[in-house]
Order: structure tokens, then C-alpha cells, then sequence
């Protein structure tokens, strides 16, 4: 009968074990090479200069260990010739020139660290913010999207750097260990072999301490998204309002509190587990420098080193130990960012499909008809479509109304028509052309969309409305003309410094608007744009009615014949469009002209008629109808 143990050295096993071993140790040389050419594309200048200055501490180190065995050797000379102290002068102001010069090149190495890390940070947050801006909007819909973002920031941002700065600290211990390594063999060859196995278990317990720290990193992922929210809703400008109105401060400091208890809880029990595994790997490593000890003390004892050569063996001893783990501290620190590093590979390839977004063929500059044949689109995470089997039809220069009760699906087949969503089935069209046979950008850069929670930038009123097409500077007399087209010209001109005011109390000088008034401004952005296809999410939920009516009657004046798509739940401002979509339940339940749709009897008119009610008296309804 096989021992238990047996399964343990199944040579299938064995192989498995070691093909995913050579993997891992290909996957992570793979990740050094890449965080190499980062950190000498960031700032190559620095890096050589740090590995010049790794090369003259390590000379500087050994060249400590010989100055000092000459120092011994002359005090002991001097025991047999008083007179000899000019002899004793030399190595020790060379003792203490190394000494500086050591001390010298660790702080300038410091600041250099400091300055290139800045430098790769800045490199990567150019990355990830280009994959953050690049990816589809269907991602921010996505739970683990930002799960993998948030690790991205909290970790991985800094670690190409670490594990150059891992490589380096290793070249430097190396050459440090040659150094004094070499110093060492000319004292005793049997202590070198004994300090370089004292390293070996604190790199077999950091191995396991780094892959601890990955998987608790990625454990805790949720939870910290959740502290940061809680921490936003309590600090956060927009929401004191509300914080206070509803006395919410002891209740989310509660929550809080209970979130980050939970934390340390959890990082209490994975520190004690690190502590025991660092624990284990020092005491190896202790043990091994007693022994080397041992061997030197039974050296001196057996006659076989010299006083003055024991003396710098114990300065080499402490200096090389020293050197041996951060040597292995080295391999820690690349192995576990080498973890961090392949979760940020895995966010950084998603910028593959958003780089796609600019090739294909250009989308043409104008159309005669935008339709969304039988389109149909599900939220990542969702069982139910959001929009299931809707059609829709949008004439050159027609202001076509979407209308429906909440959760219907009006702002989701809006995001489809303007190319920020791909329907899952059916198809959006430009006179018959599918839009995905062209670049997704050209499609998206044809369309000016302001939905109902559009940004308020923090930035100039300009800013704020050439943010509406940035692909050129921005233009003072455009800018202007999309002002008063939207009617925010008068409350702009009126500001401090007119439209170069920032429109937020966040900054110096700054002024913020009412909710019309940002309104007004968001929809100035969207004229500012100038494409065929306007797409006007909830364009007059925070303006007054008379504002409400200037608007739409002004409309397709403003529009100068582009075609444009209103969502609304004011039925009385889609009174003049020229055909009306009603949305339930993710599909099309009727569509025509309100007067169409009024003879009908359908749920347009029954919804109609449910708000006229709450302005006019029974009689005046009664002549709605």
C-alpha cells in the first residue's frame, strides 16, 4: 500500500508543478522587462545615474572593510612601535572618507528615487486614465470594472517603479556583496557560503508573504470602494446639503465606522500571519549568522585568522548580512509587485477595443434618416433588457420626441442612437448603413448629446461650454453664438469676468450658477458642438416654465435644421414635435403626433391627460381631450 505522503510526489503532479512554476517565472520576467522600459522611458537620465551611484557605494562598502582591518592592524602595530602613527593616520581619514562618501550617495540616491518615481507614476496615470477615458461606457456599469480600477490606483500605479526599484536595490546589494564578499575570502573563504544560505529562508518566507499580501489586497477590494464612498458622502460638497438636512452625519459615521472596523479586523489576522512567516524566515536566517559567528570565533581560537583580520570580519560579517537580505528584500519586492503588476497588464489591455474606436472608415458628415432597427441591450449584471426590440426613426431636421414613465428605457435607446451603447441585436443605421462599419468615434463625434445629469465642470464658463467640441481651441465668438442659442448669454455676461468666470466656488474668484442656469450652460454645449444628430436628455428639468416654453418654441430655430432627439416627461413640451416615440418596458408601445396619439387613446394620451390634470380644472381637461 502507497504511503500518504506518496500523492505528493505524483511525477504528474511534479510536472504540472513545474510547468506552472516556469510559467510564473516567464510571466514575471516578462512583467521586468516591461517595468524596465517604463522606468527608462520615464527617465533614463536617473536611472543610470542611480546605477553609477549603486556601483560606488558597493566600492565604498568594501572598500569600509579593508580601511578598517588596516586601522586594527595599525593600533595593534602600535603596541610594538609608539612611534609609528603616522601609520595609523591613512586608513582611518580613508575609513572616514568612505564613510561619507557612503553617507553621501544614500541621500542623493533618496532624492533621485523620489524624482523618477514621480516620473513613472506620471507615465502610468497617463495609461490608466487613457484606459478609464477609452473603454466602453458599458464597463462603468460593470461592479468588477471598478473593483479592477480601484486595485489599480491603490496599488499597482506605483509598482513598475518598485520593481525597478527592486532590480536596482538588487544590482546594489550584489555588487555591495562582491565587494565586501571579496574583502571577506581574503579574511576566510568558509564564511561567505555560510552568510549567502542565511538569506535563503527569508526568500522562501517572503515568497509566500507576497502572494498573502496580493490575495488580501484583492480580498479587500469591495470594502475599500466602500470606505472611499462613505468618506466622499461625508466630505463631499454636494452632498452636505443633504447630510445635513436629514441630520445623516452620526448615521454614515456609523457605517464607517462598522466598514473600517471589518478592515482592521481583517488586517489584523493577515499581519499576524505575515508576522509569523517573517517571523520564521529571520529566525533562519539568525541562525545561520550565530553559525557564521561560531565558525569565526573557532577561526580566531584555532590561530587561523589574525586579530586585526577578525576585527573586519565582523565588519564584513554585519555588512554583507546586511547586503544578503536586501538582496532577497529585492526579489520579494519584484516578485510581489510582479502580482499587482499582472492585475494592471490585465486593465491596461483593455484599452485594445477603445483604440478601435478610431479605426474604420470615417462616419459621413450629414444623413437623411437615423433609425434603430428592433434594438435591444442588457446592463452587464442584469437579467431584464433595458431595451428590448425598439424601433425608431429620426428624419433630417425632425425634433423627435421619446417619452415614457421612469425605467422605461427612453435614456438607454438614446445612449444606443448616439453610439455610446452597441445593441446586443438589431442595428442603428444612417440611411441604411449599419454605424458599426465605421470608427465608433466619428460615429460619436456626429452626434451632441447633454443628458439629465450632465457635468458641472469646474472650469470657465467657455470651458465649460467649448467642452462641447474639443478637437480644436476653443472659439470666444462660437462659444458666444451657442450662449445665446441656448439662452445662457445674459446670466454668463452678467458674471465677473464674463465667460472666463469659473463656474464653482471650489476655486478663487469663482461663482456658481442656478440649476436653469447650468442648464442653460449644458445645452450651449451641446449647440457649441455643432453635429447633425442633437440628443436633449431632460433638456428643461430644472428650468422655470416660462424658460421651459422659450426653449421649445426656440428650438428648432436654434437647431438650424439638425435633427434632434428630446426625452422628456413634460408631455406639454413634446406637444410640437414632429413625431412621438412612447417607451414601456424597453420597447416602442405607440408612437405618432400628439395629435395622432390623442385620437388613439393609448397610454400617451392616458399619461397626457394624468398631468394636465394636476394644472387644469375638470372643465379645461375635459377640453384637452
Amino acid at each position: 500500500m502507497a504511503a500518504d505522503g506518496d500523492e505528493d510526489v505524483d511525477p504528474v503532479t511534479l510536472r504540472a508543478q513545474a510547468r506552472a512554476q516556469r510559467r510564473s517565472i516567464g510571466r514575471l520576467s516578462l512583467l521586468i522587462r516591461a517595468s524596465l522600459r517604463l522606468v527608462w522611458a520615464s527617465g533614463r537620465g536617473l536611472f543610470v545615474g542611480l546605477l553609477a551611484l549603486q556601483v560606488v557605494a558597493a566600492l565604498a562598502l568594501a572598500g569600509q572593510v579593508l580601511a578598517v582591518q588596516s586601522v586594527l592592524a595599525a593600533v595593534l602595530a602600535l603596541e610594538d612601535a609608539p612611534v609609528a602613527t603616522a601609520s595609523l593616520w591613512v586608513p582611518v581619514v580613508l575609513l572616514a572618507a568612505l564613510t561619507a562618501v557612503s553617507s553621501i550617495v544614500g541621500a542623493v540616491q533618496g532624492h533621485m528615487q523620489r524624482m523618477l518615481g514621480e516620473l513613472v507614476a506620471r507615465s502610468m496615470w497617463d495609461r490608466v486614465l487613457a484606459v478609464s477615458t477609452g473603454v466602453g461606457l458599458a464597463s462603468f456599469e460593470s461592479p468588477d470594472f471598478f473593483n479592477r480600477l480601484q486595485r489599480v490606483q491603490s496599488n499597482a500605479l506605483s509598482r513598475p517603479y518598485q520593481v525597478t526599484q527592486g532590480l536596482i536595490a538588487m544590482g546594489g546589494a550584489l555588487a555591495a556583496g562582491v565587494g565586501v564578499g571579496a574583502a571577506l575570502v581574503s579574511i576566510s573563504p568558509l564564511l561567505l557560503p555560510l552568510l549567502v544560505l542565511g538569506g535563503l529562508p527569508v526568500l522562501l518566507s517572503s515568497r509566500r508573504e507576497s502572494r498573502l499580501e496580493f490575495d488580501f489586497s484583492v480580498a479587500q477590494t469591495p470594502a475599500l470602494r466602500m470606505r472611499q464612498y462613505l468618506t466622499l458622502t461625508q466630505t463631499g460638497r454636494d452632498e452636505a446639503k443633504e447630510v445635513r438636512a436629514f441630520q445623516l452625519s452620526t448615521w454614515l459615521h456609523g457605517r464607517f465606522a462598522a466598514v473600517y472596523a471589518t478592515y482592521l479586523g481583517d488586517l489584523a489576522a493577515h499581519l499576524r500571519r505575515r508576522a509569523r512567516l517573517s517571523v520564521l524566515g529571520n529566525l533562519g536566517s539568525a541562525i545561520m549568522l550565530v553559525l557564521t559567528f561560531a565558525a569565526l570565533v573557532w577561526m580566531i581560537l584555532a590561530g587561523r585568522v589574525t586579530v586585526a583580520g577578525a576585527g573586519a570580519a565582523i565588519v564584513a560579517i554585519r555588512m554583507l548580512a546586511t547586503q544578503v537580505q536586501a538582496l532577497f528584500a529585492g526579489v520579494q519586492r519584484i516578485f510581489e509587485s510582479g502580482l499587482f503588476l499582472d492585475d494592471l497588464e490585465g486593465f491596461l489591455r483593455l484599452a485594445g477595443p477603445a483604440q478601435e474606436d478610431t479605426r474604420g472608415p470615417e462616419a459621413p458628415a450629414g444623413f437623411g434618416r437615423v433609425s434603430g432597427e428592433r434594438v435591444a441591450f442588457t446592463y452587464p449584471g442584469s437579467e431584464q433588457p433595458a431595451v428590448d426590440g425598439a424601433t425608431v426613426e429620426l428624419r433630417a431636421g425632425e425634433i423627435v420626441a421619446l417619452v415614457g414613465e421612469n425605467g422605461s428605457g427612453k435614456t438607454t435607446l438614446a445612449k444606443l442612437l448616439a453610439g455610446l451603447y452597441e445593441p446586443e441585436a438589431g442595428a442603428i443605421r444612417w440611411d441604411g448603413t449599419d454605424i458599426r462599419e465605421w470608427s465608433p468615434a466619428s460615429v460619436r463625434a456626429r452626434t451632441a448629446v447633454i443628458f439629465q445629469d450632465f457635468v458641472r465642470y469646474a472650469l470657465s464658463a467657455e470651458e465649460n461650454i467649448a467642452a462641447g467640441d474639443v478637437s480644436q481651441p476653443a472659439d470666444r465668438a462660437r462659444v458666444a453664438r451657442a450662449a445665446r442659442a441656448a439662452g445662457a448669454a445674459d446670466a454668463i455676461e452678467a458674471l465677473p469676468g464674463g465667460y472666463s468666470t469659473p463656474l464653482s466656488r471650489l476655486f478663487a474668484g469663482g461663482v456658481d450658477l442656478s440649476g436653469g442656469q447650468w442648464q442653460r450652460v449644458a445645452i450651449a454645449r451641446a449647440y457649441y458642438r455643432d453635429a447633425p444628430l442633437v440628443i436633449l436628455d431632460e433638456p428643461s428639468a430644472a428650468l422655470d416654465p416660462r424658460a421651459e416654453h422659450e426653449l421649445f418654441t426656440s428650438l428648432r430655430q436654434t437647431l438650424e435644421g439638425r435633427t434632434a432627439l428630446v426625452i422628456s416627461h413634460r408631455f406639454s413640451t413634446v406637444r410640437s414635435a414632429d413625431r412621438i416615440y412612447v417607451m414601456d418596458a424597453g420597447a416602442v408601445a405607440e408612437h405618432g403626433t400628439h395629435e395622432e396619439l390623442m385620437a388613439a387613446g393609448g397610454q400617451y394620451a392616458e399619461l397626457f391627460r394624468v398631468q394636465a390634470a394636476a394644472y387644469l380644472p375638470p372643465e379645461r381637461n375635459d377640453a384637452a381631450r
